[in-house]
């Protein structure tokens, strides 16, 4: 009886705590472009991570190599953009202020980078994991990846007065991952789709094997308010993949494909962020030097005449891979609009053909969900 109530104590004070009041999405302030991104290298200092059989590789190394590597390239194609790093060299950095520096930056996507190792040497391969329930039926929120969430978890127990800090929350303990059930991220929606696009790059690269997209309760994903996503770039006990990491091409080739992800990713953002018309293209005059006679044409065929599209504008306040009751309380009292898409359900309130109306209820919404944006859909 204790440990159940002791659990949801737990998990009321995380959901007090889960967007710092100053760390809201740019979506939210009305920007329309990914400005700010935040690269953390997993691990670091005291923390080595992972560490390769013959004790020569360990994963916080490769881990900042490639994300230093990543920030490069993003930096140098995207010049105007705030690239931030949680660490640039070997220190430790706690778990909690890796996510609390994205939010102070107001960062707009956080990529965080680990290389993987399990007992199985055979095991090999790129993963990308976000934060949210499985999307497999009689799959909790942790069992697929339970080892690879406490190995990466397990950082807490190296910080000092972490049982305070943490509200005691065991990384050990697969019960006190219960209260990642409570919790919805309402970026979860963009945190997908980049992993996807991170996938898709980085098939066909140095490490060829692809152990997809999954969800899963990592505490630094949690706690960011922006679209996170965690990339295990590849098993240091696998010697295979182990060998091109150790190589300065490999390790290059790893961050040029997640740059290459970010790219097709931040087009994407900044297009979906532009709520109104699009430009006109500009009209060439008529050239009149050249007047040919004119010739009878054939009446048109009428094409099939299709029933014309609605657009409508809404606040769109949650995304998730599971439907959802409309009288959840999450909603805060509004009655969402359900639109599928894909595999996952994005919730809308405040549904209208008026883009000024939109934004009227977009100031009352963002008051329950600071992370809310608006959205422009057809029906």
């Amino acid at each position: 009886m204790n440990r159940v109530f002791r659990l949801f104590a737990l998990s009321a004070v995380l959901l007090a705590m889960s967007v710092p009041s100053h760390a809201q999405g740019n979506g939210a302030k009305g920007s329309t472009a990914l400005n700010t991104v935040v690269i953390d290298p997993g691990h670091g200092g005291k923390d080595a991570g992972a560490i390769s059989k013959d004790k020569k590789t360990y994963e916080k190394n490769i881990a900042l190599d490639v994300s230093k590597r990543l920030a490069q390239k993003i930096s140098a194609a995207y010049p105007e953009m705030a690239v931030l790093m949680t660490r640039s060299n070997d220190t430790f950095v706690e778990l909690e202020n890796r996510a609390l520096f994205a939010n102070k930056a107001g960062a707009d996507l956080f990529i965080s980078v680990h290389v993987n190792s399990v007992d199985n040497t055979k095991a090999n391969g790129y993963s990308i994991h976000c934060l949210g329930q499985s999307r497999v039926k009689g799959n909790d929120l942790y069992s697929k990846n339970l080892d690879l969430v406490k190995r990466e978890n397990s950082v807490i127990l190296l910080e000092e007065g972490y049982e305070t800090t943490y509200q005691g929350f065991d990384p050990n303990d697969p019960q006190s991952s219960i209260i990642f059930n409570l919790m919805q991220n309402a970026h979860l929606g963009n945190s997908l789709t980049f992993a996807e696009d991170v996938a898709n790059a980085m098939a066909g690269g140095p490490i060829r094997n692809s152990r997809g997209v999954s969800q899963d309760p990592f505490w630094v994903l949690w706690r960011t308010a922006m679209p996170s996503v965690l990339i295990e770039i590849g098993f240091l006990s696998n010697q295979e993949d182990l060998a091109i990491m150790r190589t300065e091409q490999g390790r290059d080739q790893i961050a040029d494909n997640i740059f290459r992800a970010f790219c097709t990713f931040k087009t994407r953002y900044d297009g979906s962020m532009t709520i109104g018309d699009a430009p006109k293209a500009e009209e060439k005059p008529a050239d009149k030097s050249e007047v040919k006679p004119a010739v009878p044409e054939k009446p048109a065929e009428k094409p099939a005449t299709k029933p014309a599209e609605t657009v409508l504008y809404g606040v769109q306040v949650l995304v998730s891979s599971r439907e959802m009751n409309p009288k959840d309380p999450f909603f805060c009292g509004y009655t969402p609009k359900m639109i599928k898409s894909g595999k996952y359900y994005k919730y809308v309130v405040g549904v209208t053909s008026s883009q000024a109306e939109a934004k009227k209820t977009f100031q009352k919404v963002q008051k329950s969900f600071p992370d809310a944006f608006i959205i422009k859909f057809t029906e």
